[in-house]
């Protein structure tokens, strides 16, 4: 009776953690593609960095539901495939970052501070839906909210940036932010790549 009730009560979790990890991964992947165009329009390195972050918030949140339902060996291939496409918006963050080394011509600044206003929006309601199921189904539950949490400093530097920019008119301030996100996140695809590697040796064991 008691293993019934865990199982039942496990199956209700997971049935919750796959609802909210499915909403977390959307609301990641859309402001991705806000925050990617945003940059493009105007030339943030910043904003670039930090909309690979999202991206692979994505992925991995995606993950987690693929996790939730496929086959180990399923699992490793979409995992290593998700850190792939993570890699891709990389190429305009370093062709946007060379530019600006020539040249450090500021980003609009209104627009700067307001996208990283919706970032930090996006990355704390995300943390606070995860909050509750961080030690729930392993390490990438807690890596998907940990990564939440940490975004929302990234988000206050953009910010920030955006707002000294206002006051002075460099790119600089957003160049140092660009590449400090960029840091944050080098291992982004790596994160995605071993846990989906782990996936992979299981498969290799049980196979």
């Amino acid at each position: 009776m008691q293993n019934s009730l865990s199982t039942l009560s496990n199956g209700h979790a997971d049935a919750g953690l796959r609802r909210v990890v499915r909403i977390v991964a959307l609301a990641n992947l859309t402001y991705f593609f806000v925050e990617f165009a945003v940059a493009k329009r105007i030339g943030s390195v910043s904003l670039f960095a930090d909309s690979i972050d999202f991206l692979e918030d994505a992925a991995i949140n995606l993950l987690i539901v693929i996790a939730l339902g496929w086959s180990l060996k399923r699992r490793a291939r979409v995992g290593m495939l998700l850190a792939g496409i993570i890699l891709i918006p990389t190429a305009a963050l370093l062709w946007t970052a060379w530019q600006k080394l020539i040249a450090p011509r500021p980003p609009e600044p209104r627009l700067l501070s307001g996208t990283g206003l919706g970032a930090l929006v996006v990355n704390f309601g995300c943390a606070l839906l995860l909050a509750r199921f961080r030690h729930h189904s392993g390490s990438l539950t807690r890596a998907a909210f940990l990564s939440a949490r940490n975004d929302t400093l990234a988000n206050i530097a953009i910010i920030m940036a955006g707002l000294i920019t206002l006051g002075w008119r460099t790119g600089w301030p957003d160049l140092i932010v660009g590449f400090g996100i960029a840091i944050m996140n080098a291992d982004a695809a790596k994160t995605v790549w071993k846990a989906a590697s782990k996936e992979r040796m299981s498969a290799e064991d049980h196979g």
